[in-house]
């Protein structure tokens, strides 16, 4: 397995068609998790994200478990989360958001609490999902009334 931004985003959305999830606009990076096969390699995982200022929403991991059903889903989806939080970060985001998609454990092991709908800025409001978490600097222990100031 491998992992790698995608240079052509458009190359996830697939991915996020078949799984009916939500697609960011614009999309500022994505990460894909690549798998090798007798064709070659064959994208199997992606995140996508939007930024706005020093905030981000995380959109996924989306994991196509078709290609091979022994995949270790959490450990693609870790893998890809962290690549998003080190990306984000390096692009000044200091607070990220997602919706959980069941992924509670996979949010909580990097540090993502739940967080009320109006923690989000105005800016990333009205996004499509049900439920929502924050990281910031890589500690649940934050104030939200500090990312709310």
């Amino acid at each position: 397995m491998g992992y790698r931004p995608l240079a052509d985003a458009s190359r996830a959305r697939a991915l996020f068609d078949f799984a009916a999830a939500p697609w960011p606009e614009p999309v500022t990076f994505a990460w894909g998790a690549w798998m090798a096969g007798a064709g070659g390699e064959r994208l199997i995982g992606a995140l996508a994200a939007e930024r706005h200022g020093t905030t981000a929403m995380l959109f996924g991991p989306i994991i196509d478990t078709r290609v091979d059903p022994k995949i270790d889903v959490l450990e693609v989806a870790g893998q890809l989360v962290t690549a998003a939080i080190d990306h984000a970060t390096a692009l000044g985001a200091a607070t990220l958001y997602t919706r959980p998609q069941g992924l509670d454990r996979v949010w909580v092991r990097f540090g993502f609490i739940p967080v009320p709908e109006v923690a989000l800025p105005a800016a990333l409001a009205g996004r499509p999902g049900a439920g929502l978490y924050a990281w910031r600097g890589g500690s649940a222990l934050w104030s939200l009334r500090e990312a709310m100031g």
